[in-house]
């Protein structure tokens, strides 16, 4: 592996982590706010510590793509529902079960498959601006089928908003090597352009996500940490010329890895944890009682009637 993909691998572990500490706010948001409209939820700090976690895991993301291709920094974004759920555990005051470290052992095995395929050298194609309007306008409507109401509109919006997510991710890494690896002026039209698109599904993945996370945070982020890498490596596949090394061995090694990667993810999302019943904080007899149980008043027996001889 290239010392430029070493520096990717590294700060895409950074912001995964990161990731999973803004997707576990949100969760936290989402079911506490859940009907709540879009003023009242950009009126809470709490909403805005999230958009602060996302923002810098964004930042070392945007690096990350400049050091390494779209097929290695993408599937590393896996490790944000890996991260997520000893996060998510201890949120909830609970311990991590055995089904979710088989599926974090699993996710990380076929994460490790795909590094040794995908560790290609430093980007240096990117799309041109007609085939950005394309792909943007493409996942647009993609978006707007799925975020149509209907069934399961959790998954749906978690689907649309890693197709966001991944299409931001390839867009970015378009302006990030135009503006740092091409001669001519850095902002050019067709870099603000790709720009103004790269923020526009940047936030509407962040707002899909925040509606996804009403339903819970296993399988909307195990949806949304699927779909992202999806779009982004189809992009990078087919626009960027971004293959896998090793020839055919180098692709079945790709998809046994992609193979356990999903199978952990889908041990992940099967995970149901008891809800935790949290004490009335207004009540401080019961919130005491709450903590200690022994402290319960405990009921005498009934007197036995005597019998008659």
């Amino acid at each position: 592996m290239s010392a430029a993909a070493l520096v990717a691998v590294a700060l895409s572990l950074v912001s995964a982590v990161a990731y999973a500490a803004a997707a576990v706010a949100q969760e936290r948001l989402a079911a506490k706010t859940a009907g709540t409209g879009l003023l009242r939820l950009l009126g809470s700090g709490a909403w805005w510590a999230a958009v602060g976690l996302n923002a810098g895991a964004a930042l070392l993301h945007v690096v990350a793509l400049k050091y390494g291709p779209l097929t290695l920094v993408q599937p590393l974004g896996a490790l944000t529902l890996v991260a997520a759920v000893p996060m998510g555990a201890r949120a909830a005051g609970r311990r991590v079960t055995a089904t979710e470290w088989r599926g974090t052992a699993l996710t990380l095995l076929g994460l490790g498959a795909l590094l040794i395929t995908a560790s290609g050298p430093a980007p240096h194609q990117v799309l041109s601006l007609t085939e950005a309007l394309a792909v943007a306008g493409t996942t647009a409507a993609l978006i707007g089928v799925l975020s149509r109401p209907g069934a399961r509109p959790g998954l749906r919006h978690a689907t649309a908003s890693g197709f966001a997510s991944g299409v931001a991710s390839a867009l970015t890494q378009t302006v990030t090597v135009a503006a740092t690896d091409r001669p001519g002026p850095a902002l050019s039209a067709e870099v603000i352009v790709v720009a103004l698109l790269v923020a526009a599904f940047a936030v509407g993945g962040l707002l899909l996500s925040q509606t996804a996370y009403r339903g819970g945070l296993g399988a909307p982020l195990a949806v949304v940490t699927l779909s992202n890498p999806v779009a982004a490596a189809v992009i990078g596949l087919a626009l960027l010329g971004q293959g896998l090394q090793d020839g055919v061995w180098g692709v079945l090694l790709a998809l046994t890895g992609a193979g356990l990667a999903s199978w952990g993810v889908v041990l992940l999302t099967r995970v149901t944890p008891a809800p935790v019943v949290e004490p009335d904080d207004e009540h401080p007899v019961a919130a005491v009682l709450a903590l200690d149980p022994t402290l319960l008043p405990r009921q005498s027996p009934e007197p036995r009637k005597l019998t008659s001889l």
